[in-house]
């Protein structure tokens, strides 16, 4: 039964996109399974993940919900929040749809059109925009009660995916040129200088209520190296490379590294949280769009770091030092999702026994056979880990737990991850922006 409702879901995108050969999707018999190819696979979930953005949107600005309950019961949560970070993602996984065929490039342009159009009425401070809004009103919704202000790494998030749509969009078609100049106003209207308060450090949160009191200054290595990138990017707001190397590479600690599963970690990520590797989005969130591949400082080799990160959690699952049930090389990769205790940043040395699938499914250009095999998994061998918007947010076979839920943060990386995977386009473009190739030769970054 499940593969028959896979190969009918695999013949539709064959119809919308009519990319299939011959050969892609076509079965074989090898006892009673039948084996959907590879390619196939990779089609179905970047085609699902992708839907998440596209008709799991909220409907009256276009962007990402922050998460989405298939039993459609928020008890503490109204399905009417959107989300900025979350939205930067999915412009990106727009593109992915565009040029994947699910959608028409004038409904992609249509869609980034409405988005935009919101942003540019949505609650803003200094030009940086909140968390969370909520999508019917473009009012600033509080992620927490003194974070109802701007956020620079969500801001950060949505921006470097607008960069990504400018690049994509074609300046000869005046439709597309008039929406890359508005990109171009929001952009340049995020005042990252006023986030260092005077120092050499980006901070988090402003609020118009609580000012600086949340007071998190951004320091040593996790999920946010674009916001600094970004910063020293922008054309009318830039920080000065002493904000990146005191502050985020505090002075040069961020390069003690230690080994790990016998694999070096590269950077020291001891000064976030104390532990030795983070959770997997630390591998994705900022890799979206800024290309790994040869990417040096005098910190670290990138692409090294990443996957290595990737490596470091395949070999825990794959060693299993807990003994969970239904650990191995098919079922590995913890990050930042849902548990049984709420949301929870799950990593190796804080394992609750949850897998949650975008951790390896986003770390396919790192590691791609041990990406591969946890995707047959999920689509050929598990009976109810994937629902119409792609692979649940986690599950746990430990706990006999699953929650059928999804996460707007979860679900993005997966389509543009993949499509990195395959064929680099999200990288290419966002590396194209002039702006990213001054700010990352101003930090001392090289790349190949």
């Amino acid at each position: 039964m499940r593969t028959t409702t896979l190969l009918i879901q695999l013949l539709l995108i064959c119809y919308i996109t009519s990319s299939c050969s011959q050969s892609e999707g076509s079965t074989s018999k090898q006892g009673s399974q039948q084996q959907i190819s590879e390619d196939s696979l990779l089609n179905l979930v970047q085609y699902q993940t992708f839907q998440y953005f596209w008709d799991g949107a909220e409907p009256t600005s276009g962007m990402a919900r922050e998460r989405f309950h298939t039993d459609d019961i928020y008890p503490s949560h109204d399905k009417d929040i959107v989300t900025s970070g979350g939205s930067g993602f999915g412009v990106m996984a727009l593109i992915v749809g565009i040029e994947r065929g699910f959608i028409t490039r004038k409904q992609g342009i249509q869609r980034l059109e409405k988005i935009v159009s919101f942003l540019e009425k949505a609650d803003t401070f200094h030009g940086v925009w909140p968390h969370w809004w909520f999508g019917p009103t473009a009012k600033v919704q509080a992620f927490s009660q003194k974070d109802d202000g701007g956020d620079l790494v969500e801001t950060s998030f949505m921006a470097a995916g607008l960069l990504t749509v400018r690049q994509y969009l074609n300046k000869s078609n005046s439709e597309e040129k008039a929406l890359a100049e508005r990109i171009n106003t929001l952009w340049q209207n995020i005042e990252f200088d006023w986030h260092t308060q005077g120092q050499d450090v980006l901070y988090w949160h402003w609020s118009p209520n609580y000012g600086w009191e949340m007071n998190f200054d951004v320091r040593g290595y996790n999920e946010c190296l674009i916001m600094y990138v970004l910063a020293a990017s922008s054309p009318t707001h830039s920080i000065e490379p002493s904000v990146y190397d005191k502050g985020w590479a505090r002075g040069g600690i961020i390069a003690e590294d230690t080994t790990y599963y016998g694999l070096e970690t590269v950077v020291n990520h001891f000064e976030t949280d104390d532990s030795p590797v983070g959770p997997l989005f630390w591998a994705h969130y900022s890799y979206l769009g800024l290309n790994p591949q040869g990417l040096k400082d005098k910190y670290a080799d990138y692409w090294k770091l990443n996957q290595n990160h990737a490596r470091i959690h395949y070999k825990h699952s794959v060693e299993n030092p807990n003994n969970y049930k239904g650990y191995g090389p098919k079922t590995w990769g913890l990050t930042s999702s849902y548990s049984m205790r709420g949301y929870a940043g799950h990593r190796p040395d804080r394992d609750l026994g949850v897998i949650s699938p975008t951790a390896a499914l986003s770390s396919f250009p790192y590691t791609p056979e041990e990406s591969m095999a946890m995707l047959k998994y999920l689509y050929t061998e598990a009976d109810s880990l994937v629902g119409k918007y792609g692979p649940y947010d986690a599950f746990s076979h430990e706990n006999n737990w699953l929650l059928p839920r999804y996460l707007a943060i979860d679900q993005g990386p997966i389509p543009v991850m993949i499509e990195n995977y395959r064929t680099g386009l999200i990288w290419e473009l966002f590396m194209s922006a002039p702006e990213i190739q001054k700010g990352l030769k101003k930090l001392g970054f090289s790349y190949e």
